[in-house]
């Protein structure tokens, strides 16, 4: 990225629900900046800007429809990160990307499609690598808890004890609404019948790198008393999603890595003691099984967009605002070592701090390109953790999250 660019990042897909909070963040962060709104409507563009208030006027307006190879290709030139919010992903993501790759434009997104991110991978990895180009798809609340809370623990064992993680499990507490787009990419990979991909533990890790056993690595079904958390828990929805990229992130690491060969990762839903907790995960358990299996049918699925909200509705603002997630993580390394940590904030995690996560993932390539893992000059199809590393995690516990435990010192 050598040549002059009127923008360091351009919002993409700002018109959407998560789009407008995105504006608004920037509108608010971003300081001198020099930043632009980005899609299809130059009407509902300037609408959004106006609505963000004062610190979104000198924001630009850059119009590329999701189809528009030229425009996209034009778009890309013009910013140096493109943070996207336009999904579904897989049905306006792949040409965008395809352009940032040929123009060296960094990129981060909200999507939790891995189906689409293999795509990617296979498609765009090596090119990205040699450009120094970071494509870092799931820097939302799809995957950043999960992924950035493995690494740091993983990296506060070693720094403690010299010692490899041998495996992390994390736990979740969660309160917050859907939104529409959210809803629109889940039923996507429904209906495009990747639901054999989806069930693939090492879906997104590079060739070679998965064990030659990936049953112990499968993802949870059934409830169970968990002691290291005093708590019953069940299978967390977002695991299939999350499990796959901090796969990734530990076969990307360099050597030498904080994480073991034979890296166990794994996470739930938390429903409490006693009792009750014990009847709420096991019947959502069987919940979760019965409706993914009727998901499998057309006329349910059909069923379900009919009640769901549309793309660019969402909850309310007070939903939102009194939302709240907590992702409480534990490693263990082969010695016995244990390190717990912690990812948490207030605010909807599906929209609030999925704002916050990707904001701070595009102001950090923005921003600090020579502090990233690796350095300015690593790219590729990259995780939050690889890609973002400690920069990110002090960003978001600057921004007011709890983020624990921060790395004593600089990770490579």
């Amino acid at each position: 990225m050598t040549r002059p660019r009127p923008y360091d990042v351009l919002l993409y897909g700002a018109t959407g629900f998560v789009g407008a909070q995105t504006v608004a963040y920037f509108a608010e962060h971003a300081g001198g900046l020099r930043w632009a709104l980005g899609g299809r409507d130059a009407a509902r563009l300037e609408a959004v800007r106006a609505q963000a208030g004062p610190g979104a006027a000198q924001a630009g307006i850059v119009v590329a429809d999701a189809q528009d190879a030229r425009a996209l290709r034009t778009l890309a030139r013009k910013t140096r990160v493109v943070l996207s919010t336009a999904g579904p992903f897989a049905l306006h993501g792949s040409t965008l990307v395809a352009a940032c790759v040929e123009q060296r434009t960094h990129y981060v997104d909200i999507t939790g499609e891995t189906p689409w991110v293999r795509g990617l991978i296979d498609r765009h990895h090596t090119e990205a690598a040699a450009g120094g180009t970071r494509i870092i798809p799931g820097c939302g609340f799809d995957s950043v808890p999960s992924d950035l809370g493995a690494w740091l623990v993983a990296q506060a064992l070693w720094q403690a004890h010299g010692e490899p993680c041998t495996s992390v499990k994390a736990v979740f507490s969660l309160r917050g609404g859907l939104n529409g787009g959210t809803f629109a990419s889940m039923m996507q990979v429904l209906d495009s019948g990747q639901q054999d991909l989806v069930a693939d533990p090492f879906l997104l890790n590079p060739p070679g790198t998965a064990p030659d056993d990936v049953q112990p690595h499968a993802d949870p079904h059934a409830p169970h008393r968990d002691a290291d958390f005093d708590a019953w828990l069940g299978p967390f929805f977002m695991g299939p999603i999350n499990t796959r990229v901090v796969r990734r992130s530990v076969a990307l690491m360099a050597a030498p890595s904080p994480f073991a060969a034979d890296f166990h990762y794994q996470e739930y839903l938390r429903f409490g003691r006693g009792p009750v907790a014990a009847l709420a995960a096991a019947g959502f358990s069987i919940g979760a099984v019965a409706g993914q299996q009727a998901m499998g049918f057309g006329v349910v699925r059909r069923l379900a967009q009919a009640v769901a909200p549309a793309p660019g509705q969402g909850p309310s603002q007070a939903t939102m605002d009194g939302g709240s997630f907590r992702c409480e993580l534990l490693g263990r390394s082969a010695g016995g070592h244990e390190q717990r940590g912690c990812i948490a904030g207030q605010g909807d995690p599906g929209n609030r701090a999925t704002t916050r996560f990707v904001c701070e993932a595009a102001l950090a390539l923005a921003l600090q390109a020579d502090a990233l893992p690796g350095g300015s000059g690593r790219g590729g199809v990259l995780t939050p953790a690889s890609g973002l590393g400690e920069v990110l995690a002090r960003r978001l516990q600057a921004a007011g999250m709890t983020v624990a435990p921060l790395p004593a010192g600089r990770n490579n």
